[in-house]
């Protein structure tokens, strides 16, 4: 099997390292702010638009199926933290908002985020961790056309 590095070291298992890190921390901090919290949620969380959306592009949006992120919606719609209401655009839709208790939830990730986002800084330097966000989002490029990991996912897909 060919080491898919020259150095030996395996970029998509350092990044997934990295992000186990860093979720665990988000984690453990959401778990402090309500023991009933899930890491599950984090994957509707990330993905709410603050205006509502419906749960089949939530859904979409978490690469989930509309039966798994529903599972997770209910189970934050009982804990209070969303709501579902009828979209204006279509009265048999509904939407899925924040209650405050999830926007109150929201804001205590967000100022975890922001804690990590300044150890990175310190930690990495700010041009450092500059560099890092332009090589992700080069590596992520743009799904609407295909580049970076979308276009390559195709590539593969029609040899």
């Amino acid at each position: 099997m060919n080491n898919p590095e020259p150095s030996g070291r395996n970029t998509t298992a350092l990044l997934y390292q990295a992000y186990l890190r860093l979720a665990a921390v988000i984690n453990d901090a959401m778990h402090e702010f309500d023991p009933r919290t899930r890491p599950a949620y984090a994957a509707v969380l990330i993905n709410m638009d603050l205006d509502g959306i419906r749960l089949t592009r939530l859904a979409e949006k978490a690469q989930m199926t509309p039966q798994a992120m529903g599972e997770l919606v209910d189970s934050l719609e009982r804990l209070g933290y969303l709501q579902r209401l009828p979209d204006p655009a279509d009265r048999r839709a509904k939407l899925i908002q924040f209650t405050e208790a999830g926007r109150t939830a929201l804001e205590t990730a967000f100022e975890v985020v922001a804690e990590i986002e300044t150890y990175l800084a310190e930690t990495l330097g700010r041009d450092t961790l500059d560099g890092l966000h332009t090589a992700l989002d080069r590596i992520l490029g743009d799904p609407a056309t295909s580049d970076g990991l979308t276009g390559l996912r195709h590539s593969r897909a029609t040899r």
